[in-house]
């Protein structure tokens, strides 16, 4: 043992003497090789039976085999024995464990170069892995809940050698996946968990800290795989795929919260029906408000919920990965519910057309950009203009079939056609949280498109039962893009 103050140059020669050490295997593995090559070419003078044959007749090894095994057994005993009985000499292998690593490769290259024509003799089984306490990680995770520094450490040990980063790699898996049972344990799934309406309760506190420790978790290994120029695709795999654990898991914690903000600003926006969109316009021709009540509220309740809720969660990418899909189904839900509207006057047609421009501000904090919504966004920009033009001109505008589906450009003339023209959802004598629902249901464009014929076909009937004489200005035009429609479905 070192005395006190003479540490450094005790393990400077520590590493001189290990040094030697392969030297001095190295040589002694090249006199057995020389040996073994004589043995080879000599001959009994007598019986001309060869020196090697007689060695290794019965099923004996080689000797150059023998001896190799010999010295990696008795280097692995003997280390075992030292690092078991002084913990100095323990401290100082697995400190500089990869000295110790490339020490090994750097002799077994050495012997590998020197016995060309003898290949197979040696086998690396012996790596000196007794620095590297595998089991110890799930120790880690049964008796303290979290991944250790050393943990990460090991894996930027094992990466000097490709059979050690393999099984450290499972081991890592391995560890990875217990934390995930373990995490999975600790979350609430009670009521309260989703409640969306009063402050964060304890369950809900205790969620995001199970997220958030998932979350440092998953970007640590993250970053000690990435630094890794040199593990292998299948050690990467396995840890990856552990980790995909750890990010579905995250993504089952958060889910419950998403699902109660995504159904409550559902029922928001469904509350557009309860106000009156069927006003002539003001004087001045801009809307009496900035926007509707329903607006406002959805501002109100979005911008709570983020800071109440979501903004305890440290993975803000991976909470805008969820928001955001709550934000497109926002504004798809706007776009149908507001299509919906009859009767739209036009002071309706202002304030709705604020609306629209005030739901980009709504579904703001939910995503990095509103632009980055997509197909939504697209949509909630094409749509607005529309309100104010003419049904000739919404049916022939590009936007219609490629930004905008048909099904939702028909049911929006609906609120231009006189009230014998029923929408299809004021034929079935259902709510429009019903036929939202219907529409949930029924994703298929032509579907919907065969329930709008449906509503158009059964207002003919009622035109000709009364002996009418003429239809509505707006039916052949959305006949016409029916029938447009429809071909596209070819």
């Amino acid at each position: 043992m070192p005395t006190p103050g003479s540490t450094a140059g005790f393990r400077a020669s520590l590493w001189t003497n290990m040094e030697k050490l392969m030297d001095h295997i190295c040589a002694a593995c090249g006199q057995v090789q020389h040996l073994q090559k004589v043995l080879t070419k000599k001959r009994d003078p007598v019986s001309h039976i060869c020196f090697i044959e007689e060695i290794i007749k019965d099923g004996q090894p080689e000797i150059l085999y023998m001896f190799w095994n010999a010295v990696t057994l008795a280097l692995s005993s003997h280390f075992h024995s030292a690092t078991n009985s002084s913990m100095f000499l323990k401290q100082a292998f697995e400190g500089e464990y990869p000295k110790l690593l490339r020490l090994y490769n750097d002799l077994w290259k050495r012997l590998q170069q020197s016995s060309q024509n003898t290949q197979g003799t040696f086998s690396p089984s012996g790596t000196p892995d007794l620095c590297v306490d595998l089991p110890h990680m799930e120790d880690d995770t049964q008796d303290m809940f979290r991944l250790k520094r050393p943990d990460y450490d090991e894996l930027n040990v094992a990466a000097v050698d490709a059979n050690l980063t393999l099984a450290v790699s499972k081991n890592v898996a391995k560890t990875i996946q217990l934390y995930a049972v373990k995490s999975e344990q600790l979350l609430s799934t009670q009521g309260d968990a989703s409640q969306v309406i009063g402050p964060l309760t304890e369950g809900q506190k205790r969620n995001v800290g199970v997220v958030n420790s998932l979350f440092k978790l998953h970007q640590s290994v993250t970053k000690v795989v990435a630094s890794q120029s040199s593990f292998s695709a299948t050690a990467e795999q396995t840890i990856m795929s552990a980790l995909k654990t750890i990010h579905d898991l995250m993504g089952n914690a958060i889910q419950p919260l998403l699902t109660s903000v995504a159904d409550a600003i559902e029922a928001i926006i469904i509350t557009m029906h309860q106000e009156d969109f069927s006003g002539a316009s003001s004087s001045s021709g801009k809307p009496d408000v900035p926007c509707s009540l329903y607006m406002k509220e959805l501002q109100g309740f979005i911008a709570r919920v983020m800071n109440d809720y979501f903004k305890h969660f440290e993975c803000l990418d991976f909470v805008f990965d969820n928001t955001e899909a709550i934000a497109q189904r926002a504004i798809e839900l706007f776009i149908r519910n507001a299509s919906l509207i009859r009767p739209l006057g036009e002071g309706g047609k202002l304030r709705l057309a604020a609306d629209f421009a005030q739901m980009e501000l709504a579904v703001g904090p939910l995503c990095r950009r509103v632009s980055d919504l997509g197909k939504s966004y697209r949509m909630l920009r094409s749509f607005r203009p529309l309100l104010f033009q003419t049904s000739e001109h919404v049916a022939d505008s590009p936007a219609v079939g490629d930004i905008i589906p048909f099904s939702i450009i028909i049911q929006f003339l609906f609120t231009r056609a006189p009230a014998e023209l029923k929408s299809p959802f004021q034929r079935a004598e259902w709510s429009h949280a019903r036929f939202s629902q219907w529409l949930d249901d029924h994703p298929s464009e032509k579907d919907r498109l065969l329930l709008l014929r449906g509503a158009l076909e059964a207002y003919v009937q009622s035109v000709r039962s009364r002996d009418g004489k003429e239809f509505a200005p707006v039916y052949p035009i959305m006949v016409q893009l029916l029938q447009k429609a429809m071909s596209a479905l070819q």
